[in-house]
């Protein structure tokens, strides 16, 4: 079992930045892929991004690319999403998941989900 609770959403300007964290309880966090998602108002929940148990292999939405970076510390079972030249449309609640076998983009693969946590980026 893990549980998960992001952090370090919040209101930024476009342009700006912010880091989210999720910190997920219990001794396997280093056997888990992790990923992160997102969900705007009156949208389907979106993948944005994931990295692999190790922290070797990572993989992004196309429309992350570049902006968007996700590591990990196993050590203090957490994982990061730092988000740079944010625009209006990255405004969404962020969730980060966890899965045993490997990385991938579907939702449904995803076995454990925290609360999420509000991101709003002005204009």
């Amino acid at each position: 079992q893990v549980q998960l609770v992001e952090s370090g959403g919040g209101l930024v300007q476009a342009g700006g930045s912010l880091r989210l964290s999720c910190a997920a309880s219990g001794r396997t966090f280093s056997s888990y892929a992790m990923g992160w998602f997102r969900q705007a108002p009156g949208k389907e929940r979106q993948f944005v991004a994931a990295i692999s148990w190790s922290g070797g292999s990572t993989y992004y939405a196309d429309s992350m690319k570049g902006r968007f970076t996700i590591s990990r510390d196993n050590a203090k079972n957490t994982v990061y999403l730092r988000m740079n030249s944010l625009k209006p449309e990255d405004t969404a609640v962020y969730y980060c998941a966890a899965k045993i076998y490997g990385l991938g983009s579907d939702l449904d693969a995803y076995d454990y989900w925290g609360q999420g946590t509000q991101v709003t980026v002005s204009s």
